[in-house]
């Protein structure tokens, strides 16, 4: 498996390019759902471009070491959102679609919990590797040889807060 490794600067570009992508086709969408974790940013970013409302869907489906290992999935028991109802024209986001599983589930699970609110739903991603089950809406790249993607924010993952406040001692003031 190859590697591929993204700049905070790259990762801005791609969310901007997708936010572009979205916009050419004419689609007017009232709600965006991302799912936590790897879609929170894409999420941000396309609800302050567009100025719609975000839900969010937690789920996790990696783990093990350095959060590579796929392992079954798992939904938070709702929603979190701040509007009384969910949006009518939804765009579901997340950071890529890998396996495609747990888009394709999330579907299933939004149709469940909240079909009667939803006429459509639209899919994006940053990335599309070729092993994906489903084929999203909306994508940046389309990635034939399937990477082992390693955005900006991994960093995080790896280190502790001690390790954080030895590396950026703050002075105390009175």
């Amino acid at each position: 498996m190859s590697d591929l490794y993204i700049s905070w600067s790259e990762y801005h570009q791609i969310v901007e390019t997708l936010a572009v992508r979205i916009y050419q086709s004419s689609w007017d969408f009232n709600q965006i759902i991302c799912l936590a974790k790897g879609g929170l940013r894409v999420g941000d970013i396309l609800s302050r471009i567009y100025d719609v409302p975000l839900a969010i869907l937690a789920t996790s489906s990696y783990g093990g070491t350095h959060n590579q290992v796929r392992g079954s999935i798992t939904f938070a028991r709702d929603l979190t959102m701040t509007t009384a109802n969910l949006g009518s024209h939804v765009l579901l986001v997340d950071d890529l679609v890998d396996s495609g599983v747990t888009l394709k589930r999330t579907l299933t699970w939004l149709d469940r919990q909240y079909g009667f609110y939803i006429d459509e739903i639209r899919t994006a991603v940053l990335w599309y590797k070729d092993c994906s089950i489903i084929k999203p809406d909306y994508y940046v790249d389309y990635l034939p040889d399937n990477p082992w993607i390693h955005q900006p924010f991994e960093n995080y993952e790896k280190m502790t807060p001690a390790e954080l406040a030895a590396a950026h001692p703050l002075s105390q003031s009175d």
